[in-house]
C-alpha cells in the first residue's frame, strides 16, 4: 500500500495518473452532544472513545491509509482552523479550506472540488464526514477502493450505503437494485431513489425488503464529474464557485470567496444533485459504521460495565443500570437510576432519560431565545 501510494504521487507529478483526494467535512456544531459539544469545541474535536483520540483524528487516520496527508483536505470555518491544526498538525495549511459561512453540504463540497480541480481536474474525490466512527478499517478502505474503480470507469457518482440492522427512523435511505452497468461487480448497485427519514412502519418495510441502505453521507467521484453536475443541476451555485475557482492562488481569493460564497444558496448535496443526477451507484458498507448521532451512541462504541453503564469520570453508582454517565473531576453519585443520561461539564449538567436524547436541540433553542449564549 505504501509503495502504491507513493508511485501514484510520482506519476501525478509527471502528468500521469490522476490524484485521489480525500475531503473531510468538519464545519458542523454537533449540537446533539451538548453540553460537551459547544460552539468553540464541536463534536468532531471531542474524544468519545476509550483510546482518547478525537473524531477528526480517527477520520484523518483512515484517510492516511489510502492517500498521503498532502492529498487530505479539511473543509471547516475560520473559528475551527486552529483546532484542525491542533488535532491534525501534519496537514498542509493550504489544505484547510475555509467556508466564510455555513451553507450546507453542496457549497461545501463544491468549494473543495474547485480547489482540487485547480491542481488536477481529473482527481478522484472521496468525501467523508469528520464525526463518524468505523470499526473495521480494512473493510472500509477496500469499500472505498471499489468505489474508486467505479469512478475510474466513467462519469459516475458513488455513494456508500450502510447495510441496516434495525429499523432506524433517524436516517435517510437509499433504494438500490442490481443494474446492467456493473452486473459483474458483486458489490456495486444502481441507485433507484433516495428516501427521506421514514416513520417506524416504513423503516421496518425497508429493513425486511433488503433493498434499502442507510444514507451515510460518504461519496466518491471525480472533481470533473461533480462540477459537471453542479453546472447542470445547481447552476446558481456553480456560477459562484466558478468565480471563486478563478481566484484561487491570487491575492483576490479571500475577497472573492467571502463575497461569492456568502451569496450561494444553502443546499444539501443529496437534494441538489444526488436525487436528480444520472449514473448514481451505491456500494453497501459492512465495516462497523456509526454516525455517533447522540449520547446513546456511546453504548455502541464503548464497553459497558457489568450493570450496562457507560461511565467516564469520577463516578460512584449504586443500583444504577443501563445509564450513560460522563463527568470530569467532580464526583457524580447516583442511586437507583435506570436508562438515564448524565453529562457534567464545568458550567452545565445535563440529565435526561435515554428516550429523550434527541431533544437536546430544544435546550439549545431555548438558550438562543433567552440569549444565554455563554452556554452554547
Amino acid at each position: 500500500l505504501f509503495i502504491l501510494k507513493h508511485a501514484n504521487k510520482i506519476l501525478n507529478k509527471k502528468g500521469g495518473a490522476a490524484l485521489t483526494s480525500i475531503v473531510i467535512m468538519a464545519g458542523g456544531k454537533g449540537e446533539r452532544f451538548w453540553p460537551k459539544s459547544r460552539i468553540n469545541l464541536p463534536k468532531q474535536f471531542l474524544s468519545l472513545t476509550d483510546d482518547g483520540k478525537s473524531m477528526i483524528q480517527h477520520t484523518v487516520e483512515r484517510a492516511k491509509s489510502l492517500v498521503d496527508i498532502e492529498n487530505v483536505y479539511v473543509v471547516t470555518n475560520e473559528m475551527y482552523k486552529n483546532l484542525v491544526l491542533e488535532h491534525v498538525p501534519d496537514i498542509p495549511d493550504e489544505n484547510i479550506i475555509i467556508e466564510p459561512v455555513a451553507k450546507n453540504t453542496a457549497p461545501c463540497i463544491g468549494l473543495a472540488a474547485m480547489h482540487i480541480a485547480k491542481k488536477d481536474i481529473n482527481s478522484k474525490m472521496i468525501i467523508l464526514p469528520s464525526d463518524h466512527l468505523i470499526k473495521f478499517n480494512e473493510i472500509f478502505i477496500d469499500t472505498l477502493k471499489t468505489a474508486l474503480d467505479v469512478v475510474e470507469k466513467g462519469d459516475n457518482l458513488v455513494t456508500i450505503g450502510i447495510t441496516p440492522n434495525y429499523p432506524e427512523t433517524g436516517y435517510g435511505y437509499i433504494n438500490f437494485t442490481k443494474g446492467e452497468s456493473f452486473k459483474d461487480s458483486a458489490n456495486v448497485y444502481e441507485v433507484l431513489r433516495f428516501v427521506e427519514k421514514p416513520n417506524l412502519e416504513k423503516a421496518k418495510e425497508y429493513l425486511t425488503s433488503g433493498q434499502y441502505l442507510w444514507n451515510s453521507g460518504m461519496f466518491v467521484w471525480k472533481a470533473s464529474t461533480i462540477l459537471k453536475n453542479f453546472k447542470e443541476y445547481l447552476p446558481e451555485i456553480y456560477e459562484g464557485l466558478q468565480k471563486i475557482g478563478e481566484s484561487i492562488g491570487t491575492k483576490k481569493y479571500e475577497e472573492v470567496l467571502k463575497k461569492e460564497f456568502s451569496n450561494l444558496p444553502s443546499e444539501s448535496i443529496d437534494y441538489g444533485i444526488m436525487e436528480k443526477a444520472k449514473n448514481i451507484y451505491v456500494i453497501p458498507g459492512n465495516f462497523g459504521w456509526d454516525d455517533v448521532g447522540s449520547w446513546l451512541s456511546l453504548e455502541r462504541i464503548n464497553k459497558t460495565n457489568q450493570d450496562g453503564n457507560v461511565i467516564n469520570g469520577n463516578v460512584i453508582s449504586i443500583r444504577t443500570k443501563n445509564s450513560i454517565i460522563q463527568g470530569n473531576e467532580k464526583l457524580i453519585a447516583t442511586i437507583g437510576l435506570e436508562d438515564i443520561v448524565i453529562v457534567d461539564t464545568d458550567d452545565v449538567t445535563l440529565i435526561c432519560h435515554k428516550d429523550n436524547t434527541q431533544e437536546v436541540k430544544e435546550i439549545i433553542s431555548n438558550l438562543k431565545i433567552c440569549n444565554r449564549n455563554e452556554y452554547l
